[in-house]
């Protein structure tokens, strides 16, 4: 049987739903912190959603990829608490460098999610062999590169987009 060091990355042997990452729940608390003071961690961000349950503030560290004035992140890890307390609140407050910004987070469909990975994410990650290494090696996510549309069947992308203040719902995404 194997320990949880050696499970670090990959899918699960139904090959569904990814594993966390064993450094995951170590380093999600101290990255909390830190962003949440304004340390600058390169791409990563806090994100701060409303339980769907608690109705309580839940914050985790996530990875913003931001292109051309549009942000987006993924559920890298399949289906997570974040993802489902994303989902169903449908905003949440993205702090970063101390900053906190209302956004609205919007699913894209899998079609979409497919175009994103290739389009996007792929292109992204040619321009340097430390975001491949990461993806790859660090997080187990390779699929995002080498099988899009089968990861946009299980993977959620959100599109973060400014808050409106009258509730008007998100602000139309800018021309690709």
């Amino acid at each position: 049987m194997a320990t949880p060091a050696q499970q670090i990355n990959g899918p699960s042997p139904d090959n569904a739903t990814p594993r966390v990452p064993f450094f995951v729940p170590f380093f999600n608390p101290i990255a909390r912190r830190l962003l949440g003071v304004g340390v600058p961690m390169g791409p990563n961000a806090l994100l701060t959603v409303r339980g769907r349950t608690s109705g309580l503030p839940r914050s985790t560290p996530v990875a913003v990829l931001a292109i051309g004035g549009r942000r987006w992140i993924v559920g890298t890890f399949g289906d997570v608490n974040w993802v489902r307390n994303l989902r169903a609140a449908g905003e949440a407050t993205l702090t970063a460098n101390g900053r906190p910004e209302p956004v609205q987070a919007v699913a894209l469909s899998t079609p979409e999610a497919a175009s994103f990975f290739k389009d996007v994410l792929a292109p992204y990650a040619r321009t340097s062999p430390l975001i491949r290494f990461v993806l790859n090696r660090v997080l187990g996510a390779g699929e995002l590169l080498t099988d899009p549309d089968g990861s946009a069947q299980r993977k959620t992308v959100f599109e973060l987009r400014p808050r409106v203040s009258g509730g008007s719902g998100p602000q139309p995404a800018p021309p690709a």
